[in-house]
């Protein structure tokens, strides 16, 4: 297949680029720089520098590109960023997908799939959260993201875009020569080793005092090599399945005193760590299950070794 991959410059974009090169697809990068790096893009891979939300910019590259399908990972990603400017996640995930879907459908794109998030979700009721939990976003972000999944099923009843929704938690890992790098960084286990290089004097713990067998808040870390293979394995079934929605985890936890640990066995660094209350609105645990994506993709994860994912991030932190 010719396939479309926005955002492909970032952390999970640039990762899938290459698994879809290495499958044998023909891949073309679009993304505009602003967050993600050129030199993570593969180099057999087509690149065009482009704003995908701007309907003049990318109606031409999808008008020429003749593609079968598009990865669609373009977009803001941080839940506590849109809880400050809700109206740049609405407009940029939101519009800039409407956008997007407007010239794939009038060029006659027939696959389309969303790097979606658990944060659809919100507050879990029930763990590990299956894709028939409620959809009770807590952020502006999950909500961006939940009306674009609803976009995507009008598209699919109305036009018969086939289409699959990936919603996941916490990527991690690296694959050689494409580390986690976002300015500023906010997830875990970039910032913990960021304590090892020297970078930061300490990791701070929000909390302490949560129903975990240590006190710390518990996330299903999945590794971004996996998380790339799952989208390969939606858009080469979507001939088969036509609408996918599927978490992607691990199906089990590890909490923030766990992380610290194993990057201290990793790195061989003391890695101070400092205690601080709880953040607002973070739930104790959120782990996934990933049963149906197993069953329809045959997809298992293969990186689910915690000291694993955390030596690879370390391999490449930059």
């Amino acid at each position: 297949m010719r396939v479309l991959v926005t955002g492909g410059a970032g952390y999970i974009g640039a990762t899938t680029a290459g698994a879809l090169l290495d499958a044998g697809h023909t891949v073309t990068v679009a993304d505009d720089l602003s967050r993600g790096h050129r030199e993570a893009v593969p180099a057999t891979a087509e690149f065009i520098e482009v704003d995908v939300t701007d309907p003049r910019a990318i109606d031409p590259v999808v008008a020429e590109g003749g593609f079968d399908a598009c990865l669609h990972f373009a977009a803001l990603i941080e839940a506590g960023e849109s809880m400050r400017e809700p109206e740049r996640f609405f407009r940029v995930n939101t519009g800039g997908s409407a956008v997007l879907l407007e010239a794939l459908l009038r060029h006659g794109v027939e696959r389309f799939v969303l790097s979606s998030t658990a944060a659809v979700y919100g507050e879990p009721t029930s763990i590990p959260i299956t894709e028939d939990a409620g959809l009770v976003p807590t952020n502006a972000y999950g909500e961006s993201k939940l009306l674009v999944e609803r976009m995507l099923d009008w598209h699919h009843r109305i036009h018969g875009l086939k289409v699959a929704a990936l919603r996941y938690f916490n990527a991690a890992g690296a694959v050689p020569g494409r580390g986690e790098r976002h300015d500023p960084e906010t997830h875990l286990i970039p910032l913990v080793l960021q304590v090892a290089q020297g970078r930061r004097d300490h990791i701070t713990v929000f909390g302490t005092d949560y129903p975990t067998e240590d006190g710390t808040c518990i996330r299903d870390y999945i590794h971004v090599a996996d998380l790339a293979d799952a989208h390969v394995r939606a858009v080469e079934r979507l001939d088969e399945h036509g609408h996918l929605t599927c978490n992607l985890g691990n199906g089990r936890g590890f909490s923030v005193r766990e992380v610290i640990e194993s990057a201290r066995r990793v790195t061989g660094h003391a890695i101070p760590a400092e205690e601080a209350p709880r953040r607002a609105g973070d739930p104790a645990v959120l782990v996934a299950s990933s049963d149906r994506a197993r069953r329809l993709l045959d997809w298992v994860p293969m990186h689910d070794d915690l000291d694993r994912i955390v030596a690879d991030a370390w391999a490449e932190a930059g």
